[in-house]
């Protein structure tokens, strides 16, 4: 059963909640996947609410965006098992499917083609609406030097050399899986 919610009485959970870690789940052809993040806004851009994902170039989530632009935020609600941020942001959706190892429990989405995920109940579901690869030449040297040192490989979990493309998705269904 799922709870509808507005979006936006949850503002405080959700940025609280990102700070230390929420899923972004994707689905192309068969395959679903959810990544730890612990970067995204929530906001109104176009007149419409909009959650903001930034996705490494290299990650395997980021070939799931181009194939479906739709994604879940899957935010923790209450207790959960901290293990599925742990794998699920240390993990590669190319090695291992994270779902069938962490035994995830998906729920068919109301909106988008991408499904939500019982254990981490307040979803929202979105649609991309807008994209854009971050410009290397306008991020400060402190924060090039911290999130993107050059002299580490591109598949380590931590930051690396890796830019960011911005997903724009407008949250189409918002809801707490109860």
């Amino acid at each position: 059963m799922k709870k509808e919610i507005e979006v936006f009485d949850y503002a405080n959970e959700i940025l609280k909640a990102v700070k230390t870690g929420v899923l972004l789940t994707t689905k192309a052809a068969d395959k679903v996947n959810s990544m730890t993040i612990s970067w995204g806004t929530l906001g109104i851009e176009w007149s419409k609410p909009i959650f903001t994902v930034f996705v490494r170039e290299n990650r395997f989530t980021k070939h799931q965006l181009e194939k479906n632009p739709e994604f879940t935020i899957n935010i923790p609600y209450g207790s959960f098992d901290k293990k599925i941020l742990g794998v699920c942001g240390t993990k590669s959706g190319h090695a291992i499917d994270k779902i069938k190892e962490l035994n995830l429990t998906l729920v068919t989405p109301n909106t988008v083609s991408v499904p939500a995920i019982k254990e981490l109940p307040l979803t929202l579901e979105c649609r991309v609406i807008y994209k854009q690869k971050q410009d290397e030449r306008e991020i400060t040297e402190e924060n090039k030097n911290v999130c993107y040192p050059q002299d580490v490989d591109s598949s380590f979990h931590g930051a690396n050399k890796d830019f960011h493309t911005a997903y724009y998705g407008e949250i189409v269904s918002a809801y707490i899986i109860e």
